[in-house]
């Protein structure tokens, strides 16, 4: 009659067996990276979404991102179900650019409101804009279905004219004049490789401030966020997730037209893009207020960006994602 392993033994047999085991896991969880991974982002527009509806009711077709630009910047606005907090944002927004303008006649500016496939009255609450201030500096574009944020923020990149490309959420959290501190660090990243930089607003200074506030169980989850970003994608952006960010025309071309997370952790891969490219990144501290009303659902949102994180790393490791330019439509 055989015995049982004695404690010890048992703990060595585990201890020779862990490292087979978790090997196996790391494999099978590549090759399932690999083999769900859509291979290039889908680029293609419903037939409602190749026009904007301009002040006067009429159809006027999208410009391209692989057109000359027309304008100094173009400000792109992702918004979900946000009748309630665009118009703060906006009116802070219209603000500063009419009253720079007036100071420097030669700056142009356009700001496109991206409708991610809202319930409510956000094209409503935007298209007053557009027609208060004109469809040549506001302008509404009206997806069909949801895409994400990041699918979101791609469709009123790939439809813009400036020389620059601004990113800014429709809750107005960050002030924004702070455009001015973003500007800076991107002109401070000159000369500009193939005339791509990147300048992102950052929180980090604020983070002391910002955990006070929070539960433990969302401090966590912050952290750990954090490591998860810092282990797997981009190593030297302290705030990957602010939605504050300055790109050169190129650059949004290049980084775009590769990316394929199209939910919230789309900074991440973008920034990601951005760093095996080597385009020069800058992070400037920027005010930032939270606003009520936020999207995302502490637990399940997290954990899908987790997922996101190892995805993106995973995909582009085994080559199932590549870094090309692709045109798009």
């Amino acid at each position: 009659m055989e015995l049982p392993l004695s404690l010890p033994a048992a703990a060595a047999v585990m201890a020779l067996a862990l490292p087979g085991l978790a090997a196996f896991l790391l494999v099978l969880i590549c090759m399932i990276a690999h083999v769900t991974a859509r291979k290039m982002p889908t680029f293609q527009r419903h037939e409602k979404e190749k026009f904007f509806v301009n002040a006067e009711g009429r159809k006027e077709s999208v410009p391209s991102i692989h057109d000359p630009p027309t304008r100094d910047l173009s400000v792109v606005v992702p918004s979900y179900n946000e009748e309630d907090r665009l118009p703060l944002m906006m009116d802070e927004a219209l603000d500063y650019l009419e009253k720079r303008q007036k100071r420097d006649p030669s700056f142009t500016y356009e700001v496109i409101v991206v409708d991610d496939g809202s319930k409510d009255e956000t094209t409503k609450v935007a298209m007053k804009y557009c027609k208060k201030y004109g469809s040549d500096k506001v302008r509404v574009l009206t997806l069909v279905k949801n895409r994400g944020k990041g699918g979101a923020v791609r469709m009123g990149v790939f439809s813009s004219r400036g020389k620059n490309i601004l990113m800014v959420d429709a809750d107005g959290a960050t002030k924004f004049a702070d455009i001015e501190k973003v500007e800076e660090g991107l002109k401070n990243l000159q000369p500009w490789p193939n005339e791509m930089a990147i300048s992102c607003g950052s929180r980090a200074h604020l983070e002391k401030d910002s955990v006070a506030k929070r539960s433990y169980f969302r401090t966590i989850l912050m952290y750990g966020f954090h490591f998860l970003v810092w282990f797997l994608c981009v190593k030297k952006i302290r705030d990957t997730q602010c939605g504050f960010k300055l790109l050169t025309r190129e650059a949004a071309l290049r980084t775009f037209s590769t990316l394929h997370i199209e939910r919230w952790a789309f900074d991440v891969e973008l920034l990601y893009i951005a760093q095996r490219l080597r385009i020069p990144i800058a992070e400037v501290a920027v005010n930032w207020t939270e606003i009520e009303g936020s999207k995302l659902v502490p637990f399940w949102s997290w954990l899908q960006m987790g997922r996101d994180l190892l995805f993106i790393r995973l995909r582009y490791m085994t080559g199932a994602w590549q870094l090309e330019t692709r045109k798009c439509n």
